[in-house]
């Protein structure tokens, strides 16, 4: 293998949030970290050079992203996810959490009701209650391990609630479902239908597991493009989240233009100079990196899924379709929240995402990250056996 996925790099004492910040976050310092979306890879080589490259250069003024970045994110777009995109639907941001938050501001007033499906990744409400806005659950439906819509609650909640803006969470954390044309086809109907605004979080979109394809929710009709606000990082395919980018694309010329006008009144402008740096990059040179880093997750998914077939029966793996995340299932044990929490934390020193924080639908449910070096996730399942036992 040309790149080293079982390298171990250490990573305490570098201001780490995943491995450096436990006290602060009330957990215990020796829990074993899987739990924040970054991976325990470095990140691809031919985006080390280029960011060495421009360290080197030694000034780090204001820059902005000429021809070739756009070219670098739009032949990316259409190659990996069929999906052409023009430049001056573009629009630049530190994070995809920012646009979301951007997009509350910029499409609802204080008190105005935005549909969510939980158990779903948490800052979605966030960004919707802190900024005073209603937040509509339309949960999503566990069907023998299979995460599914429940349509005839999603139009009701649009209707009886009046809601104007739906936060999509597309591929889907922290299950891992990637929805199906279908599936998105019928949701965007009903928004059409409606006149609901969508925000498509594909931050996920290049990790699909085999016989599994993304579908870019804009991609669907010019009609739903037109309603659509779809978010789109190099930074969890590449895992560089710290470089802070991320490529917003608004095809609807008014929401485009309400939406930037959030940005420009929260004060910002140029995005971080390494960040375009990284995604250039990455989009230019990083795919063969990216092809060896999905095989070994998936071979740490088949490991995982084994371990637990084996060794834990009790605790069911919601197979995923997509992403790194993986939702594990420990309602058999008939554990209250507290005791399923001291369970992990305090028996099995693991320091995982708690469902509960996805909603209470996720309550009973784990979330952990697998984009570690295998004796990594070795350790953790371990670990979880002998609190178990």
């Amino acid at each position: 293998m040309k790149y080293d996925f079982d390298q171990i790099i250490d990573r305490k004492n570098t201001n780490s949030l995943k491995y450096d910040f436990a006290r602060e976050r009330g957990m215990r310092e020796d829990a074993l970290p899987l739990w924040v979306a970054d991976m325990d890879f470095q990140t691809a080589p031919e985006i080390l050079e280029r960011l060495h490259q421009a360290v080197d250069h030694g000034i780090f003024g204001y820059t902005e992203g000429k021809e070739p970045y756009f070219n670098a994110v739009k032949h990316w777009l259409k190659t990996y996810h069929h999906w052409e995109v023009k430049r001056n639907w573009l629009i630049k941001t530190p994070g995809i959490v920012f646009a979301l938050a951007m997009a509350v501001k910029a499409y609802t007033k204080e008190g105005e009701s935005v549909l969510i499906q939980q158990p779903v990744y948490y800052p979605f409400s966030e960004v919707i209650e802190d900024n005073g806005r209603k937040l509509i659950n339309n949960s999503l439906k566990n069907i023998q391990g299979h995460y599914e819509i429940d349509f005839e609650d999603f139009e009701e909640k649009i209707v009886t609630h009046n809601v104007k803006l739906f936060l999509l969470c597309n591929p889907y954390n922290p299950a891992g479902r990637v929805w199906t044309k279908e599936e998105l086809k019928r949701m965007g109907e009903i928004c059409l239908r409606h006149g609901v605004i969508v925000v498509s979080d594909e931050i996920h979109a290049d990790f699909t597991f085999s016989g599994y394809e993304h579908t870019v929710f804009a991609s669907l009709s010019e009609e739903i493009a037109d309603i659509t606000v779809t978010c789109t990082s190099p930074t969890k395919t590449f895992n560089f989240a710290g470089l802070q980018i991320s490529n917003i694309f608004i095809s609807n010329q008014t929401l485009r233009r309400a939406f930037r006008k959030q940005v420009d009144a929260a004060g910002y402008s140029q995005v971080n100079t390494m960040g375009l740096v990284a995604c250039q990059a990455a989009y230019e040179e990083g795919r063969p990196w990216l092809e060896a880093l999905k095989e070994y997750l998936t071979e740490n998914l088949d490991y995982v899924r084994n371990f637990l077939k084996e060794e834990l029966p009790q605790v069911k793996l919601i197979e995923p379709e997509g992403t790194y995340l993986i939702w594990l299932d420990f309602r058999e044990l008939n554990l209250s929240k507290e005791a399923l929490e001291d369970l992990i934390v305090n028996k099995a020193k693991l320091w995982l995402d708690s469902g509960v924080i996805f909603g209470e639908d996720g309550i009973g449910y784990q979330r952990i990250n697998i984009a570690c070096p295998r004796k990594i996730l070795e350790q953790a399942m371990n670990q979880l056996k002998s609190a178990m036992e």
